[in-house]
């Protein structure tokens, strides 16, 4: 069992820029705590989804220190790798394959043996409602199954962590409502959701903490209740424009 108050994420004076560009982030610290549903928000070029990139391995920083579970995530060894799952606003299957085959080649690839994909498989099938057509080619889907492909390849080997960069973009409301309901109860068994999405109404249900960014600087973080009563707002989307001035476009 997790210690109250456990850091899942620690970010410590990182220091980030792209090549031939100024500065993205500097001196940036963040803790995120183990348990937490975790949204990043901010307007276009904030660096969200570059800071999602860094806490998992996928670009590398140029100072400071990020820890996932009190690991280096710059070490990118197999402890660190299997502690998270990340789900990419991008899909991450191979579209020629089937959701069974796509879940077979990802949890090898996560180190899980036979006997465990094909029970996780069987799991995420019944669950995510794919059972039907999880020896269909996946170029067939609709962009809503293919989200829930994308997700199940993301949690394959139950991690502790999961990051989710806009998870349910271009489905359906009903879609968008089995995906969200599965996230809260996979926060409910103990996995730490860290989530960034242009759906501040569905970032609203989900999240119980949020950070704002804005020029690569943390502009506010706390609980979301705490931050709409401190400004005295009614919803992320108004506390979005008043603390950044800008739209959140979808």
């Amino acid at each position: 069992m997790a210690l109250m108050n456990e850091a899942a994420i620690k970010i410590a004076h990182l220091d980030f820029h792209y090549a031939d560009q100024s500065t993205l982030f500097s001196d940036l610290n963040l803790i995120i705590e183990d348990g937490e549903r975790f949204g990043l928000f901010g307007p276009n070029g904030a660096g969200k989804t570059t800071l999602m990139n860094l806490m998992t391995g996928l670009l590398s920083y140029n100072k400071g220190n990020i820890e996932l579970y009190k690991n280096p995530i710059k070490t990118k060894d197999k402890k660190v790798n299997k502690l998270f799952g990340f789900v990419p606003q991008d899909f991450s299957f191979y579209e020629e394959l089937t959701p069974a085959e796509n879940l077979e080649f990802f949890g090898a690839w996560c180190g899980l043996n036979k006997k465990q994909v094909r029970k996780r498989s069987f799991e995420l099938f019944e669950i995510l409602n794919l059972s039907g057509v999880k020896d269909k080619q996946v170029s067939k889907f609709s962009g809503g199954m293919k989200r829930k492909v994308n997700l199940a390849i993301g949690v394959i080997h139950q991690p502790k962590l999961l990051f989710l960069d806009e998870p349910t973009v271009g489905v359906d409301v009903q879609t968008r409502h089995e995906i969200i309901n599965y996230l809260k109860q996979l926060n409910a068994q103990g996995t730490t959701l860290v989530y960034t999405s242009h759906q501040l109404n569905e970032a609203q249900e989900l999240c119980n903490k949020i950070a704002l960014l804005d020029d690569g600087k943390i502009i506010a973080i706390d609980a979301l209740d705490n931050l709409l009563k401190q400004h005295h707002k009614n919803s992320l989307e108004e506390l979005f424009i008043h603390l950044t001035g800008k739209t959140f476009k979808n």
